[in-house]
């Protein structure tokens, strides 16, 4: 990335709004602007860097691209105004930056000659179709989730181009270092250029083989929605979306394959509670606490109805996205939060336990053996986990433990593992929930907390 791109853009590739240095303006003309060009960069950066990608073949150059058309926002809109269309004119001025990039790096060369002039047929009048359009973020999700690179890799790439995560997002979401995260990233970009690998959505065994990878990514970049691991909001409703968009578009485009569909059931009913999920000032509320006259029934419906054809697709085997939103489907069918059916739910954790192994399942599975038989027959199996490495700083167990033991009347005990809970997230909304946990240690909201996580 050029350094003139670089100087507004900060470490996570999000824009530097303050940079924007047009000379005397109106002040509320410019932060009009300034909150017009956030906007429009979270919500339309991975569609841009998508539409050049399929036109340039080449993630990085695309990447560059969008950037240089961002530079160029940052310095016409606060005088010019905001266009009526923003997404589309960052997408114009990315192509002619892509073109200028393509020129200067392989001018006279036979690849300038094939991307160059199919680049500028794409911007001449009888373009792309919409569906080709529509289809940009799900064509460079498969290239992402090319099989060249590894499933870390992949994951990682598609979170970065496609849910806008940052790097630090993504290596809370895996556990891993935030360096580790950017060499994985820049890695696989430098692969998938080195190989020229094609831009189109693969047909038939190459894309079933692609399929859990991309399937994976839709799920990470819900959840990073529907539990944002840091900031001042708990919720990201543009992540939501953005799955959900990919998730049925997908559905679509694979109607014979189970997992597509049940995957699709689990975010359509997760997302049916996002209404209920925050107070009036932006506060959690838990999903034992939530007014279920606020769920969206019609999102429900439809859930479930994924869930049916997923269900009768696999023939009865059990599969993992299947089987969670078979839990979600649990909680959207009870009326009320007593209603609920804990030992059903305890039952299909331990089914996704046997052909899904991890520790956050099985976290997940002692909160509903807990609330299913008690809490002396959920702390053995959070304990059991405690040591597990991925578990060190998972802020969930901590505060699943406090729960259970100040049921136990452990009080002493429950407050601090509250407070190391909070001392572990980074949402400042959860963190100020658990803090009221460890003062109180009454009542049930760190517990619940842990309920309404979603299984990884």
């Amino acid at each position: 990335m050029g350094g003139e791109t670089a100087r507004h853009l900060d470490a996570s590739g999000q824009p530097r709004l303050g940079d924007a240095n047009s000379g005397p303006r109106d002040d509320r003309a410019a932060d009009e602007a300034r909150r017009a060009i956030e906007a429009v960069w979270r919500i339309e950066s991975a569609r841009v860097i998508a539409a050049l990608a399929r036109m340039v073949h080449d993630v990085g150059l695309a990447e560059d691209a969008a950037a240089d058309a961002l530079v160029a926002a940052l310095e016409q809109w606060p005088t010019e105004g905001v266009p009526a269309n923003p997404g589309a004119w960052l997408t114009a001025i990315g192509k002619r930056k892509a073109i200028d990039a393509v020129r200067r790096r392989v001018a006279l060369d036979r690849k300038y000659a094939e991307i160059g002039n199919d680049i500028e047929s794409r911007l001449a009048p009888g373009g792309p179709e919409p569906d080709e359009v529509e289809d940009d973020l799900l064509r460079l999700m498969f290239v992402a989730c090319h099989p060249l690179l590894s499933p870390d890799a992949r994951a990682a790439l598609t979170l970065r181009l496609l849910g806008g995560l940052s790097t630090e997002e993504i290596a809370h979401a895996y556990r891993v270092p935030e360096a580790t995260v950017g060499q994985r990233i820049s890695r696989a970009k430098r692969t998938l250029a080195e190989a020229d690998v094609g831009f189109e959505v693969p047909d038939g065994a190459e894309r079933r083989e692609r399929l859990a990878s991309v399937l994976e990514v839709i799920y990470l970049v819900f959840n990073e929605g529907y539990a944002a691991t840091r900031g001042d909001e708990w919720i990201r409703h543009d992540l939501c979306d953005e799955a959900l968009r990919l998730g049925r578009i997908l559905a679509g485009l694979t109607p014979n394959d189970a997992e597509v569909h049940g995957l699709l059931a689990l975010m359509e009913i997760q997302a049916s509670r996002l209404r209920a999920r925050t107070g009036p000032d932006g506060e959690p509320v838990l999903l034992l606490d939530q007014d279920r006259g606020r769920w969206d029934h019609l999102q429900i419906r439809r859930g479930l109805a994924a869930l049916e054809r997923a269900e009768r697709l696999s023939g009865g085997a059990p599969a993992p996205y299947t089987v969670q939103a078979a839990i979600a489907a649990c909680h959207a069918r009870a009326r009320t939060g007593e209603d609920t059916d804990w030992e059903r739910i305890a039952t299909l954790y331990a089914t996704l336990a046997r052909i899904e192994p991890s520790p956050i399942v099985e976290l997940n599975r002692a909160v509903a053996v807990g609330m299913a038989y008690g809490p002396e027959a959920g702390l053995p199996l959070v304990d059991a986990i405690a040591d597990d490495p991925a578990m060190r700083d998972y802020h969930l167990l901590p505060s699943v433990r406090g729960d259970l033991l100040a049921k136990l009347g452990r009080g002493d005990e429950a407050a601090a593992e509250f407070a190391r809970a909070a001392s572990l997230t980074r949402n400042e909304r959860e963190r100020a929930l658990l803090l009221d946990r460890a003062a109180a240690v009454t009542g049930s909201a760190a517990f619940r907390l842990a309920v309404d996580a979603d299984p990884m």
